[in-house]
């Protein structure tokens, strides 16, 4: 036999196959928590892979973006049309604390309220909020059957669609540049920003079906630990809270 020809003499035997172990061995699961401005704080979990050499667990959680209902963060049945975004900032312990990070409509409320007779009008605008977030809002509206209305459709003329446009994004533009981050998703919720617009447009054309339907992050401030603590203000892990007379003064000690 020729030297170097019989190659599988130093291997094993063939056919055999590899030990197959779980991937989630090797995994853990962290809480996911939601800003105070939401009435539901722990709001899922989320898996990662253990911290194993130089892969670190925290620098693969941060960042992350989870996307929920509404209804689950109020526990309102009816805000179930509304999608939000929550981005991981912070990973404390086995919990991992989010930060708002956008917003939008289903695809089935959005599609429900197109109606045909009616004129659809949508803008859109960048605002900076306070605290350093730029944003950009859409906004759509549709117009609504006067009183005592006798024709079937109601569709506007150019120049009240640009009338009624510009009110729109005077609005947003006033409501997000004079408030921060957290005011304004509180803003989102109840739709304030919505019901403030049909009431500035009814002079020139009824409105109905007004919404601040998306909102994205477009750029961050610097980031701030002390913030994101303080927007997850009254979480469990924040500690309990000490009373009036619970607090006593130590003792000085005469030699240390």
């Amino acid at each position: 036999m020729a030297v170097g020809k019989n190659k599988r003499l130093s291997k094993g035997k063939k056919g055999l196959k590899k030990k197959i172990v779980d991937p989630f061995t090797r995994k853990d699961w962290y809480d996911i928590k939601a800003p105070s401005t939401f009435a539901v704080r722990n709001v899922g979990k989320t898996l990662v892979n253990r911290t194993q050499g130089l892969k670190q667990a925290d620098v693969a959680l941060k960042g992350r973006v989870v996307e929920m209902s509404l209804a689950d963060l109020q526990g309102a049945e009816d805000l179930s049309f509304r999608k939000v975004k929550l981005r991981v900032d912070e990973v404390v312990g086995r919990n991992v604390l989010t930060s708002f990070y956008g917003m939008d409509f289903t695809t089935d409320k959005l599609r429900s309220i197109v109606r045909k007779g009616y004129s659809l009008i949508e803008a859109h605008v960048e605002a900076k909020t306070t605290d350093g977030y730029l944003l950009r809002l859409f906004a759509i509206a549709f117009t609504s059957k006067r009183a005592n209305q006798i024709k079937k459709t109601s569709y506007a003329q150019s120049a009240q669609i640009r009338a009624i446009r510009k009110q729109m994004t005077d609005i947003m533009q006033r409501e997000a540049s004079n408030c921060d981050l957290k005011e304004l998703v509180q803003k989102f919720i109840p739709e304030t920003i919505g019901a403030q617009i049909a009431k500035a447009c009814h002079g020139i054309y009824p409105l109905q079906n007004v919404f601040v339907r998306k909102a994205k992050i477009l750029k961050t401030p610097k980031y701030d630990a002390q913030k994101l603590l303080e927007q997850h203000a009254g979480a469990d892990e924040t500690g309990a809270k000490i009373g009036k007379g619970e607090f006593k003064e130590p003792k000085v000690l005469a030699e240390v």
